[in-house]
């Protein structure tokens, strides 16, 4: 376990290979301190046990029996796979993987729309320069100088639209008189839809990057709910990422957490032997910018031994919650009080009680939640199960029977044919004299089919009759007419 702590401070730390050295000879120095404790031997540290090893290392197929230099790279290739197995977390739901990019892609697109708003400024403004007095925040601007355009253009029927995004009516109307009497240079048609359309470009930035702002917000609370309601989620998310993960962060010291951030300053105060930085990225949260100047250094410390344990119940609880994340806010809150008005806070093992019982109550919850969706799947399940099993019933059943359908007809076929077989020996030394008398249905349909025949025969001699008196009533009008 220290071998561990030591060798992951080396290769997460950005460190001269001096100090690196310094710190594998008291990684060393520990180890030997353990076995010599543990079983009784005298161990040594130096730079000759560090080749050996190195040379243990590099032949260690050829020491051990059967042990080629194929199986050996295979061994560590999946000791290589197994490790990074462990490093990413299987839970879908809490990964932090996606809040350390997610808050590095908030910085640089606070950079990017910080630079590209500023081009707009300077490119518009040579067009309309009073404008950047009267609204001095980039986003409105840029969504005004897509509005506006040529500013010559403005008229008392858009003051409507000005005050929609300016959200003030004296701010719009100010901006109508200043376009009115303005310095500015007159500007060409096609110059104006480059500034419209990289204005465009800069206000959809800007909204991406309140989307990506909500997003990050909902992972927090997914993720490190107690740290991001202790110190927020932009100042949490930054602590994680500069960690590495949430995990690494809760093994983290509370000193650590302190300074997290200001590395530079720490190393450079060292080599300088001046005074260490008192806060890294800590100073960002509200409560060291409340506190008075000869009580950051406290307050600082104060909130990075909380930080810590918040980060300590994210990580390692089953259920999290933000229990314990408000209570411990609310003991930096009574802690800077204490430092402004002399109240005495409350002490840390009964907030801790009152924390405990809360999330109890609140993880019971969460679980009989749990319980109740899962037994819904199961009854959506089984419902499933037994409609495709009817399905299938059916199915069979309909088979079955197109398949004694199918039967039944060639029963009676071969009953047919053997009757026939039967009565042909019979019928071959006879002569039918006469025809034999039809059964009653047939006869009945024969003279049905009888009947049918005569009143067509009927019908077509009326047509017939009916048309020849056509014709002579025609030839008689014809005669007539001459």
């Amino acid at each position: 376990g220290i071998l561990h702590e030591d060798l992951r401070l080396l290769l997460e730390t950005s460190m001269p290979a001096k100090k690196k050295k310094a710190l594998l000879g008291v990684a060393d120095a520990k180890i030997g301190a353990a076995i010599l404790e543990e079983l009784g031997y005298q161990c040594q540290t130096g730079g000759v046990v560090a080749e050996i090893m190195r040379g243990i290392r590099l032949h260690f197929h050829a020491l051990v029996k059967g042990l080629t230099a194929q199986s050996a790279s295979k061994a560590q290739l999946g000791l290589g796979h197994s490790y990074s197995r462990a490093k990413v977390k299987f839970n879908v739901n809490r990964v932090d993987n996606m809040i350390i990019q997610s808050i590095s892609l908030l910085d640089q697109l606070d950079k990017d729309i910080n630079t590209f708003s500023m081009r707009v400024r300077e490119w518009y403004g040579y067009h309309f320069p009073e404008l950047i007095k009267i609204v001095p925040e980039n986003y409105t601007y840029c969504r005004l100088a897509k509005f506006i355009g040529n500013r010559k253009e403005l008229s008392e029927e858009s003051l409507e639209g000005l005050e929609e995004i300016v959200m003030d009516s004296a701010k719009a109307q100010a901006i109508l008189e200043a376009s009115r009497s303005s310095m500015g240079m007159d500007i060409s048609p096609l110059d104006l839809i480059n500034i419209e359309s990289f204005s465009s470009r800069v206000i959809s930035l800007s909204e991406y990057r309140k989307g990506l702002q909500e997003y990050l917000r909902s992972k927090m609370s997914q993720v490190a709910p107690s740290l991001s309601a202790l110190i927020g989620e932009v100042v949490g998310a930054r602590l994680i990422s500069h960690a590495g993960s949430l995990t690494n962060l809760a093994k983290y010291p509370a000193s650590t957490v302190q300074i997290l951030g200001a590395e530079k300053a720490l190393f450079r105060a060292l080599k300088t032997r001046g005074n260490t930085p008192k806060y890294g990225l800590i100073f960002h949260s509200t409560f060291i910018g409340r506190a008075a100047a000869k009580n950051k250094g406290r307050i600082s410390r104060y909130l990075a031994n909380k930080c810590t344990i918040a980060s300590r119940i994210d990580c390692f609880s089953e259920v999290p919650t933000s229990v314990f994340g408000d209570k411990l806010r609310e003991q930096v809150e009574e802690r800077l009080a204490f430092y402004e008005t002399g109240e005495p806070p409350r002490k840390n093992l009964e907030v801790m009680k009152e924390a405990v019982v809360e999330a109890s109550e609140v993880v019971a919850e969460v679980k009989r939640k749990l319980e109740k969706k899962e037994k819904k799947k199961k009854k959506r399940e089984r419902k499933r199960l037994e409609a495709l099993a009817a399905a299938a019933e059916e199915m069979e059943n309909s088979v079955m029977e197109v398949e004694e359908n199918d039967t039944e007809p060639k029963k009676k076929k071969k009953k047919k044919q053997e009757l026939e077989a039967a009565s042909e020996p019979e019928q071959n030394g006879l002569e039918e004299e006469e025809e034999e008398p039809l059964p009653k249905k047939k006869r009945k349909l024969t003279v049905e089919a009888a009947e049918e025949e005569e009143e067509e025969d009927e019908e077509e001699e009326e047509k017939k009759k009916k048309k020849k008196k056509k014709k002579k009533k025609k030839a008689a009008k014809d005669s007539e007419e001459d």
